[in-house]
């Protein structure tokens, strides 16, 4: 008998390549995508992707979309409370896993189960370990397509923002960048391959950096890149591209 379970969606690589893994087995059946979305600017958090863009991914793969919308700079404790009342009502109707598309982060991966622990539920995670350089050139060589739309200065410069990531993209990373970026280097948005039924066509738009807001000084904030507390606001900024729906 398959177990229901709950796909956390980013609308980037990593998330794809789990959801292609997750698609394969028959021991899971997928509820719905979950996804955090900025409430103010309509927008996916962290990846800066539209909301549209989000929703036509959801139906070029065929699954319902549920959106946690969240202020544009929670505190944790806005943030636990809101992804607690969805997966609350989530379990009630019988979804007992939560799937994730994390690699290696030790912490998060326990701040995850732990949370999930508290509504009955357990975390899943097919790319666990998998060594980061074999997982993004399956993802290439499977026909998935994706473009960055989010890095971060700390690592990459403006140009890295809006390329595609091919082989090319790979080879000019610099040596302390993941190749999937698993420490926040960079997000993607992922709009062709095996789990869409069709490409989604989208045009780019213009480069926008942005730098985050300091939190309360006796207050911790999310972090949008880890899905855990920060005690200090980040002391650097980040690229985006704007993606625009055809």
């Amino acid at each position: 008998m398959s177990q229901k379970v709950i796909f956390n969606w980013s609308t980037g690589k990593d998330s794809a390549l789990a959801l292609h893994k997750i698609m394969q087995d028959d021991s899971f059946e997928i509820h719905s995508l979950l996804t955090s979305v900025n409430e103010k600017h309509q927008r996916v958090s962290m990846h800066g992707v539209q909301v549209n863009l989000l929703e036509q991914q959801a139906r070029e793969i065929g699954l319902p979309l549920i959106k946690m919308e969240i202020p544009e700079t929670p505190t944790m404790e806005v943030y636990e409370k809101e992804m607690r009342n969805k997966l609350s009502v989530l379990s009630n109707q019988g979804v007992v896993g939560s799937v994730f598309g994390d690699i290696f982060l030790e912490d998060l991966r326990k701040y995850r189960e732990e949370k999930l622990a508290e509504v009955k539920m357990h975390g899943i995670f097919p790319l666990w370990k998998k060594p980061t350089q074999e997982l993004i050139h399956e993802f290439i060589d499977l026909g998935f397509k994706a473009i960055t739309t989010c890095v971060s200065e700390k690592y990459l410069s403006e140009d890295f923002v809006g390329r595609y990531v091919d082989k090319d993209f790979l080879k000019e990373l610099p040596k302390n960048v993941d190749p999937c970026g698993e420490n926040g280097e960079f997000h993607t948005f992922v709009f062709d391959g095996p789990i869409f039924k069709n490409l989604i066509k989208f045009e780019i738009g213009e480069k926008v950096y942005r730098k985050y807001e300091p939190a309360p000084k006796d207050d911790t904030s999310y972090d949008c890149e880890t899905d855990s507390n920060i005690e200090t606001p980040y002391s650097h900024g980040f690229w985006y591209c704007d993606l625009i729906k055809k």
